[in-house]
C-alpha cells in the first residue's frame, strides 16, 4: 500500500513538473512590421521580427505567445500549425498603443488567420480582411481539423473581420468558419468559442460550421461550441450557422443584412445537422432576400432545436422557419422537436411561421408578434418539401396584427412567394390553444380551446434597439452590454415576465441516434 501511495506522488510530481516545465520555457515573440527584423530574436520588443512568414515556420511550444505590435500591418496570412496545451495554451494578440494589428491578405491565401489542425490556440485582438478584385474561396479566420480525431480547445475572440471577398456560391467560405473533416479518421471539434467578434462586409457566411459525420451511420458531432457576443452585419448569404454539432450555443449574437448577395437560400441565424442547439437572446433584422429569408431557422437532420428569447424584426422573409425534405436512413432523420418559446418578432414580412416540409413534434410558445400598419403577412404556412409537418402545436402566443395576418397551406408558387389556400391540409395535426388574436386575422384557425379575438391594441413602447457602426470598431465592448442590457428590458415587457436564460444540454446514452 505504502509502495502504491510513493508511485502516485511521483507519478503526481512528473505530471506537475512536465506542465510547470512547459510553461517555464515558453516564449513571447513579438512582430512589427514597420521595424522589425527576421533575423532579430524576436523574443524582445526592441527586437522584434518583421514577417508573419517568420512565425509560420516557427516551431511553436505550448504557452508561447505571439504579440503582434499595434499599427503594423501585413499583406500575408498568419497560419498556426502546433498545438498548445489545456493549462498553456499558444496564444495571438495584439500589443501596444494604437490601431489593431492589421492582416490584409489581398486575396494572396485562401485564409488571413489559420488555426490548422492544431489545438489550444487562442486567437485575439486583431483586425482581418481578405480582399480582391474578383470573387474567390476565401475566409478571414479560418479552423480547420482534418484526420485528426478530437480538437481541443480553440478561442476566436475580439477579433474585427471586415471585407472578405468570397464566392456566394459555395457557403463554407466568408469571415469565420470552423471546419472538422476526416475521411481517414472522425473528427470534430471540443470546446470551442467564438465570442465578442465584429464580422461585417463579407461574402457568403458570417460565421458557419463545416462537418462531414452528421449521418445517423456516421455521427461524430463538435461538443461544447459556444458562438457568443458577437456582431454580424451586411453578410452575402448566412449569418451564424453551426453544422454537426451537439449542445451548441448560440447567445447574444447580432445579425443585421444578411442575405444581401448570395443567390439561393439564406437566413440570419440558423444550425443543420445538430442535436440539442439552444438560441437565445440573439437579434436577427434586416435580412434582405426573401428565398427563405427569416431571421431564424431550425433546419433538417436536428432534433431538439431551441430557439429562446430572441429579437426578430424587419426581415423581409419573416421570423421562423421550421423545415425538412423527406427522411431517410442516409443523411436526414428529419427536424424533430424544435421548441420556439418567449421570442419576440416585430415587423417582420412575408411569412412569419413557415411549417416547411417534414416538421414534427414542434412547439410554438408564448411569443410575442407585432405586425405593423399596412403589412399583409402569412402568419402561419404549411408548405410542401418533400412531405407535410405534422403533430405541431401553437400555445399561448398573442398575434398583435395592425395589418393582415393570414393563415394557409401552400397552394402555388410565385417566385421566392407562397400562394396559400384556407386550411393546413393536408399537413396535419397543427393545433392552436389558448393564442391571442388581436387585429384582422384571414382563415384564421376555427379551433383554439382558451383563445381569444381582440380589436388590435397599439401600445406605445421603446423600439429602438442599439447600433453600433461597424466601420468604427472601438466601444464594442460597451455596445454589447448596452445592447444586451436593453433586449432584457424589452423581452421582460413584452413576455410579463423576467428574462431566464438556459444553459446547453448534449444527448444521452439514451437518445443516441
Amino acid at each position: 500500500m505504502e509502495m502504491m501511495i510513493l508511485f502516485r506522488l511521483s507519478l503526481l510530481a512528473i505530471l506537475l513538473s512536465s506542465g510547470l516545465s512547459a510553461a517555464a520555457h515558453a516564449e513571447t515573440y513579438f512582430i512589427d512590421s514597420r521595424v522589425g527584423d527576421d533575423r532579430a530574436s524576436g523574443t524582445a520588443a526592441d527586437r522584434p521580427w518583421r514577417s508573419l512568414a517568420r512565425v509560420n515556420r516557427q516551431p511553436l511550444k505550448a504557452g508561447d505567445r505571439i504579440l503582434l505590435v499595434a499599427g503594423s500591418v501585413w499583406r500575408e496570412a498568419l497560419t498556426i500549425t502546433r498545438s498548445g496545451k489545456k493549462d498553456a495554451p499558444i496564444s495571438v494578440a495584439a500589443t501596444g498603443a494604437g490601431p489593431r494589428p492589421r492582416i490584409d491578405a489581398g486575396g494572396v491565401s485562401a485564409h488571413a488567420v489559420g488555426i490548422i489542425n492544431a489545438e489550444y490556440v487562442t486567437l485575439s485582438g486583431l483586425e482581418v480582411t481578405n480582399d480582391a478584385p474578383t470573387p474567390a474561396l476565401r475566409h478571414g479566420v479560418l479552423v480547420s481539423a482534418e484526420d485528426r480525431g478530437v480538437t481541443r480547445g480553440i478561442r476566436v475572440q475580439d477579433m474585427y473581420v471586415h471585407d472578405v471577398r468570397g464566392i456566394n456560391s459555395r457557403k463554407d467560405n466568408g469571415g469565420i468558419v470552423f471546419r472538422a473533416v476526416g475521411q481517414k479518421r472522425p473528427t470534430r471539434f471540443h470546446d470551442l468559442r467564438i465570442e465578442r467578434n465584429i464580422v461585417w462586409k463579407v461574402d457568403r457566411s458570417g460565421i458557419a460550421g463545416i462537418s462531414d459525420r452528421v449521418t445517423a451511420r456516421d455521427w461524430f458531432p463538435s461538443e461544447r461550441v459556444v458562438i457568443r457576443d458577437n456582431l454580424v452585419e451586411d453578410i452575402g448569404g448566412d449569418g451564424i450557422v453551426p453544422r454537426g454539432t451537439d449542445g451548441a450555443l448560440v447567445e447574444h449574437n447580432i445579425v443585421r443584412y444578411a442575405g444581401s448577395r448570395a443567390p439561393g437560400y439564406n437566413a440570419g441565424i440558423w444550425q443543420w445537422s445538430t442535436d440539442n442547439s439552444l438560441i437565445q437572446l440573439n437579434e436577427a433584422a434586416h435580412t434582405v432576400t426573401r428565398y427563405d429569408g427569416q431571421g431564424f431557422d431550425s433546419d433538417f437532420n436536428s432534433r431538439r432545436t431551441t430557439i429562446l428569447y430572441n429579437y426578430s424584426h424587419d426581415n423581409a422573409g419573416g421570423f421562423l422557419l421550421i423545415c425538412s425534405p423527406r427522411p431517410n436512413d442516409k443523411d436526414n432523420l428529419g427536424n424533430r422537436g424544435t421548441v420556439a418559446r418567449f421570442n419576440v418578432s416585430r415587423n417582420d414580412g412575408t411569412r412569419i411561421f413557415q411549417l416547411s416540409g417534414n416538421v414534427s413534434d414542434a412547439l410554438i410558445e408564448r411569443n410575442v408578434i407585432h405586425v405593423g400598419k399596412g403589412m399583409d403577412v402569412q402568419m402561419v404556412v404549411a408548405t410542401n418539401w418533400d412531405g407535410w409537418a405534422r403533430d405541431v402545436r401553437f400555445v399561448g402566443n398573442v398575434f398583435n396584427v395592425a395589418g393582415t395576418a393570414r393563415y394557409g397551406s401552400e397552394s402555388g408558387r410565385s417566385g421566392p412567394d407562397y400562394l396559400i389556400r384556407a386550411g393546413f391540409d393536408p399537413a396535419s395535426f397543427i393545433r392552436f390553444e389558448k393564442n391571442d388574436f388581436y387585429g384582422a386575422h384571414v382563415d384564421r384557425p376555427g379551433e383554439d380551446a382558451g383563445g381569444s379575438t381582440l380589436p388590435y391594441r397599439d401600445v406605445p413602447a421603446d423600439w429602438a434597439v442599439p447600433v453600433f457602426d461597424p466601420a468604427r470598431p472601438d466601444g464594442f465592448p460597451a455596445f454589447m452590454a448596452q445592447h444586451r442590457a436593453w433586449m432584457l428590458a424589452m423581452l421582460a415587457r413584452e413576455l410579463g415576465e423576467p428574462v431566464r436564460l438556459r444553459q446547453p444540454r448534449r444527448i444521452s446514452i439514451f437518445e443516441a441516434r
